[in-house]
This record gives structure tokens, C-alpha cells and sequence, in this order.
């Protein structure tokens, strides 16, 4: 796959720095996840998959603190989340970015004050010099200076996208969690979010655990891929490993024509680069 061809450092990828082991989640009689286990390779791009109602969002909320599994372990640099206090666990925490779906901005702070947040509460930064942090923050993620002092409610959905991948990067994280990233983009805008991902990966050495549905990004940024089925991880692997798996969703899902036409698109792509070079 490009992702991992591209990888700077494919041998620091054997180290798992976040290992779920027997995870279980329920809500009241509701089991969403039992016995669930899963490892995220350091400097990978991790896709996780699957369909409606398999708990792909609350495997990423548990991992990052905002749902307690009902049992299990997760263990994060070699700790075990679920065992450490409340403190002990915002130390790691502080070391994820997160992107969710929706954004999440607050609407009545311009962008620099949106990113400026996290410098001031977790990084002790003054106002003017996290504000300063942020606009660099921003042009990271490719929005121009002139962004910095809008508001969310005036940005495309592919500047709030941006903005909220730039927030994720303020206290500069070793992992990074984005929640189905390119939903509600054009395809121009989805193909752009997906090539930054993977160049943000490289440049700034970051592990991304990337929960999404779009064939597209799966085929363009991720290493391996993640399957929830059964309340469980059913295949991660790579990507070509895992359309092959003998299992109804699994193909429907990738052999299916959108996943036919993610493929050749991807196979078409690549050829043209080999030959480019």
C-alpha cells in the first residue's frame, strides 16, 4: 500500500503503543464490544471499519478516556489506562489529539482561540504566545493566515475539518484519533484531508488510529485495517489481507462495487506514480 511504502520507519511499526486486551463495553443490557482485542503500531495509520452498531466510536471514546469499559485493559505506553487515577490518566491523555466528527469547535471563539485552549489550560502558555502557536498550527493544516480570526460558523466543512485537525495537533500528540475525518467532504476535499493525514504522519512521526467508512481513505492512507464484527476484531491487517477474508460483510464491504471502484482507483494511482518516477 503507498501509505506504508512511503513509511520513513517501517521497523518501529512492530511496537504496539496502545494494546486493548478483553475489552467489554455495555450500556445497560446492551454489549457492545466482549472481549475485543486490538493493537495500534507505533507510526502506523490504523483504519477502523465496520458496520453500523459495531462500536467503532465507542471503541475510540474508551480508548481516549470519555467512556469507561465495563472490563478489560487498555494499556497506552506501556500503562494500563484503566487502572491508573484520574490524574495518572490526563498525563497520557495529554499525550492524544483528537478529532471528532462534528468538529466540536466552539462556536463563539475564532480559530486561533479554538486552538489557543489547550496551550493555555494544559501547556501553561500565555494568550498572545499560544494565539502565536495556533496560526502556526493552522498553516500546518494548510489554511491560510487570514482563517486564523474566523469564526466556525463562517469555514467550509473542509476548513472546519482542518481547523479541528489543527486543534488536535496543539499540544503536538504522539497519537492521533480522527473520527470518521472526511464525512461530509466533496470527494476534491476528502482526497486533499487524506493526503494530509499521511503527510502530517511522516513529518511529524505521528501513530493515527483513523475510524472511518470511506473506501477511499482506507485505500489512500491506511496501513492496516480493523474489521469490528461479533462485538469483537474479527481481522487487522493489511488492507489486501483483510478484503480477502472469508466473511459476508467483509465482502460486500470491499468487494462490493464501491470497494471495486476504491480499489482501481488506488491500483490506477499507483501505477501512475511508478511510472511518473
Amino acid at each position: 500500500m503507498a501509505a506504508m511504502a512511503e513509511s520513513t520507519k517501517p521497523e518501529a511499526k512492530k511496537e504496539p503503543v496502545i494494546a486493548v486486551r478483553d475489552l467489554c463495553n455495555r450500556f445497560g443490557e446492551h454489549v457492545v464490544h466482549d472481549g475485543l482485542d486490538l493493537d495500534l503500531l507505533r507510526g502506523e495509520i490504523l483504519g477502523v471499519v465496520g458496520g453500523s452498531g459495531t462500536g467503532k466510536t465507542v471503541l475510540l471514546r474508551s480508548i481516549v478516556g470519555l467512556n469507561t469499559p465495563a472490563s478489560g485493559h487498555i494499556r497506552v505506553f506501556g500503562e494500563d489506562l484503566i487502572q491508573l487515577s484520574a490524574r495518572e490518566r490526563s498525563r497520557i491523555e495529554q499525550r492524544f489529539g483528537v478529532l471528532f466528527q462534528g468538529g466540536a469547535l466552539f462556536t463563539s471563539l475564532n480559530l486561533q482561540e479554538n486552538i489557543a485552549v489547550p496551550l493555555i489550560e494544559h501547556a501553561g502558555l500565555k494568550r498572545p504566545e499560544a494565539e502565536q502557536l495556533a496560526r502556526m498550527k493552522l498553516a500546518l493544516t494548510g489554511l491560510p493566515p487570514e482563517a486564523a480570526v474566523r469564526y466556525p460558523s463562517e469555514l467550509s466543512g473542509g476548513m472546519v475539518k482542518r481547523a479541528s485537525l489543527a486543534r488536535a495537533l496543539a499540544l503536538d500528540p504522539e497519537i492521533l484519533f480522527l473520527d470518521e475525518p472526511t464525512a461530509g467532504l466533496d470527494p476534491i476535499g476528502a482526497a486533499a484531508f487524506d493526503r494530509l493525514i499521511v503527510t502530517l504522519r511522516d513529518a511529524l512521526g505521528l501513530t493515527v488510529f483513523l475510524v472511518t467508512h470511506d473506501l477511499d481513505t482506507l485505500y489512500s492512507t491506511c496501513d492496516r485495517v480493523a474489521v469490528l464484527s461479533q462485538r469483537k476484531v474479527l481481522v487487522a491487517d493489511t488492507l489486501e489481507t483483510v478484503a480477502a477474508t472469508e466473511d459476508e460483510w467483509i465482502q460486500d464491504y470491499f468487494n462490493g462495487p464501491r470497494g471495486r471502484a476504491a480499489s482501481y482507483a488506488f491500483r490506477d494511482h499507483s501505477n501512475t506514480r511508478t511510472q511518473e518516477q
